[in-house]
């Protein structure tokens, strides 16, 4: 991993098939990509994950956090923002909330990342959220980003996953 970057888990430290399976319940394909050259679809280039229709692009360097990030676009997503998908998953603020909720609730299904790490990872990548961290956010300000998900059938009132995607797909 570059020096340079904040130490986050990897997708390689993590191992890639507990992700592929848990994204494939999605309907998305997670493609891994040589670590030496760009990412396909990724808005902020590499490590970061990219997405181009129903494939998420990784290496193994790239932070569990950004690929649970960017799967969360995909899936809070229209339908037709996600038909016509190419790096710029777009969206608003409170779909943006709603995806870092989800991906939290997502870490906490892959054994050895979990929604503590994640957290802590987002915080250390640089997520800003208005309490200070996403730890605080997630645990007293994330009401909205909640009601947002249950509102689009995303999650059950228990806050678990349903595995739909936006518009009951």
């Amino acid at each position: 991993m570059n020096d340079s970057l904040p130490q986050v888990l990897p997708l390689g430290e993590l191992g890639v098939a507990p992700v592929r399976e848990l994204l494939a319940r999605y309907g998305l394909e997670l493609e891994l990509v040589p670590e030496d050259g760009p990412i396909p679809g990724s808005f902020w280039g590499a490590p970061e994950a990219g997405l181009r229709g129903d494939r998420l692009f990784a290496t193994g360097n790239t932070p569990i956090h950004s690929v649970l990030h960017e799967a969360c676009h995909y899936i809070c997503m229209d339908a037709g923002r996600r038909a016509l998908l190419d790096t710029d998953a777009g969206g608003d603020f409170a779909e943006e909330d709603a995806v870092c909720y989800l991906q939290i609730l997502l870490a906490e299904l892959l054994p050895g990342a979990g929604s503590q790490r994640l957290m802590a990872d987002m915080d250390t990548w640089g997520y800003t959220f208005r309490l200070g961290s996403a730890h605080a956010w997630f645990a007293s300000d994330a009401d909205d980003a909640r009601q947002w998900l249950l509102r689009h059938n995303l999650i059950s009132s228990a806050g678990i996953p349903t595995f739909l995607l936006r518009d009951g797909q």
